[in-house]
């Protein structure tokens, strides 16, 4: 809707201070450039948008997991895994998932609690702040984002060599786009402010 106000303002601008054919050609050349570059960088913002809001999202989740699991003791996330998967593992007893799911919480001790709910919960809340920081366009969080979502994605790298997940994988290549977007609006921002 936006995009069609300005393309209407547009129109009117060329009929309106246009006083030769000329001029009208001038202005009209002038204006596809305009509305390319306005494209391009408008497609650019909602994709940065989106990502940084995913990112957000992804924040709250993991606050919400953290808490959960503060109070998740290592019997009860064996239950839990055992309710899951009973009728998938009943049907198939080799299906993948299910079987990932029960190995993963056997495994589940009293350490990996507190370290999952101190890394969920700090990783959430740094993305929550980060996010929060970026949609009130404070430009220090630009580059803090860049790189803290860098950083980040180097641990996920390093965990994915020690143990291979197609979950760290997925989630590596969106933190890899959503780096890029938020550099991309940072130069967009940065020439803002220059102009």
């Amino acid at each position: 809707m936006a995009q069609t106000k300005y393309r209407l303002s547009l129109v009117s601008l060329f009929f309106l201070e246009c006083r030769s054919q000329q001029e009208f050609y001038d202005v009209k050349i002038d204006s596809e450039i305009m509305k390319l570059r306005f494209t391009r960088e408008h497609f650019v913002h909602d994709a940065f948008d989106i990502g940084i809001s995913l990112k957000g999202l992804d924040g709250v989740l993991e606050v919400i997991g953290g808490i959960i699991l503060i109070f998740a003791t290592p019997a009860r996330i064996n239950k839990l895994a055992h309710y899951l998967t009973q009728s998938e593992l009943s049907r198939d007893p080799h299906d993948f998932l299910a079987n990932y799911l029960t190995h993963a919480a056997h495994n589940f001790t009293g350490s990996t609690q507190i370290f999952s709910s101190i890394f969920l919960l700090t990783h959430g809340a740094i993305k929550i702040f980060l996010v929060a920081a970026l949609w009130k366009n404070k430009h220090w969080a630009y580059p803090t984002a860049i790189a803290v979502f860098g950083a980040f994605t180097v641990y996920q790298i390093y965990r994915y060599f020690l143990g291979p997940s197609l979950f760290l994988i997925v989630l590596t290549i969106l933190d890899i786009f959503v780096i890029a977007l938020t550099w991309l609006e940072y130069n967009r921002v940065k020439d803002g402010l220059q102009s």
